[in-house]
C-alpha cells in the first residue's frame, strides 16, 4: 500500500466504524489464511505511527485509530474460531467489531455446545455421533433425542437431529 495523503488518512478515519475488518484489510469474505497475513502487514506497514510521524497531531491520531482497528482485524480474522464468529457476526447484521473477548466466548460456546455441556449429553451425543458415521440413523435419532433430554436448550443437539432425521426419512421437511 502506497503513502496516504493526510486528506485520504483522515477521510479513512471517518468511515472506519462503517468498514467491516474484510474491507479494513482489502479483503473478500473467502480469503485464505495467507492472504489475511500478508493484507495485516501490508495495511499495517501503510498506517504504523513510525512511518507517520512526521504528520501533524490530529492527522497521527487518526493513523493510532487506524492502527489499532488494523491489529484488531488481524488478531480476529487470522484465528478460525473467532473469524467463525465474525462471519456469522456479519451475516446476521449485529455490528462490524468484535472485541476480542466476544470472539473467543463465541467460539468457546459453540465448542462447549458442539461436544456437549453434561456429561450425560456428551455420552449420547458421541454414541449418536457414532451411529451417524456409520449410516446408523435410527439409532442417531435416538441417541440424539436422549442427548437433548439431558441440554434441552442446546441447539447444536439439536441441528443435529434435525440432519438424521432427514437421512432417516429423506422426504421428510
Amino acid at each position: 500500500m502506497a503513502q496516504l495523503a493526510p486528506t485520504e488518512i483522515a477521510a479513512l478515519a471517518g468511515i472506519l466504524g462503517e468498514l467491516d475488518y474484510y474491507q479494513l484489510l482489502h479483503l473478500t469474505a473467502d480469503a485464505k489464511p495467507s492472504d489475511i497475513k500478508r493484507a495485516y502487514h501490508a495495511t499495517s506497514r501503510t498506517f504504523h505511527p513510525d512511518v507517520n510521524r512526521h504528520q501533524d497531531p490530529e492527522i497521527r491520531r487518526a493513523i493510532d485509530e487506524i492502527a489499532k482497528r488494523i491489529a484488531e482485524a488481524y488478531s480476529i480474522l487470522r484465528n478460525p474460531r473467532r473469524r467463525k464468529a465474525y462471519d456469522q457476526q456479519i451475516q446476521t447484521g449485529s455490528g462490524v467489531r468484535m472485541q476480542l473477548a466476544e470472539a473467543e466466548a463465541a467460539g468457546s460456546r459453540k465448542q462447549t455446545e458442539a461436544q456437549g455441556r453434561t456429561p450425560q449429553g456428551r455420552q449420547y451425543f458421541n454414541m449418536a455421533s457414532a451411529n451417524l458415521r456409520q449410516s446408523d440413523f435410527a439409532n442417531a435419532v435416538r441417541n440424539l433425542q436422549t442427548a437433548i433430554t439431558f441440554e434441552p436448550d442446546n441447539a447444536f443437539f439439536k441441528e443435529q437431529l434435525a440432519i438424521a432425521r432427514k437421512k432417516l426419512d429423506p422426504n421428510r421437511r
